[in-house]
């Protein structure tokens, strides 16, 4: 039997609901499953962004690598055993009278492995959503790195953005065998809406939404924790 080898990372990818929820709560969530890096959507993005970004970093034992107000809200969010090369943010273009919303990216390398890390939230409108799917995935399908990106598509697996979003990639839930899990919501669970998806060139190590009563109290979503092995350079 031939092991599978690689650098592992331990991804989360959360919805924090504006930490409008126990503060207190999401911060042990986070600092409990002890992840290389978090994926945040509904992340500060307005007055005092920086520094309320940073205190999030902080209370969840992480740095800032990417995101805020520049990408309307998604937040990435690293350990020091990763260090982050390059970073950019994207805009989706606004529909008048929506939500304006965007995406982060972050180059990264970990070990011997280099990766690009993606977040990104997508519209609440299913009219508006399939353009932002599209735009994200542009830059997710133009990287050179093996792309480790995470979404709330604000829709299950069978709708249009999430196949144009997971086209070519590996959907970790099913990998794990774990696409039975619900993300949200918190108080009455009835949909997948939060992803992780993966490059083929990732092995998916394991797979959880982490439904706990601490999970309940800190977020209308649960976060999902991925295990993963990243190829190391050749």
């Amino acid at each position: 039997m031939t092991e599978t080898v690689g650098v592992p990372l331990r991804v989360v990818s959360y919805n924090i609901h504006s930490q409008r929820d126990d503060i207190a709560a999401l911060a042990s969530v986070v600092r409990e499953v002890a992840p290389d890096v978090v994926i945040v959507q509904e992340a500060p993005r307005r007055f005092r962004w920086r520094q309320k970004s940073a205190t999030l970093a902080e209370s969840f034992g992480l740095v800032v690598a990417a995101g805020g107000l520049p990408s309307l809200g998604n937040l990435l969010l690293t350990n020091l055993r990763v260090r982050v090369l390059d970073t950019r943010c994207q805009r989706y273009p606004l529909t008048p009278g929506r939500h304006l919303r965007g995406a982060a990216y972050a180059q990264c390398r970990v070990g011997g492995a280099r990766f690009l890390l993606a977040g990104s939230h997508l519209s609440t409108d299913p009219a508006e959503r399939p353009a932002q799917a599209a735009a994200f995935k542009r830059e997710l399908a133009a990287a050179e790195l093996p792309v480790v990106a995470a979404a709330d598509l604000n829709e299950g697996p069978d709708g249009t953005a999430w196949a144009t979003v997971g086209q070519g990639l590996t959907d970790t839930a099913i990998a794990a065998d774990r696409a039975d899990r619900l993300t949200y919501s918190c108080t009455d669970p009835r949909r997948r809406i939060d992803a992780v998806f993966v490059d083929p060139r990732i092995t998916v190590v394991d797979y959880d939404v982490v439904d706990t009563p601490q999970t309940r109290r800190a977020s209308d979503h649960f976060p999902v924790l991925v295990d993963l092995l990243l190829p190391a350079d050749g």
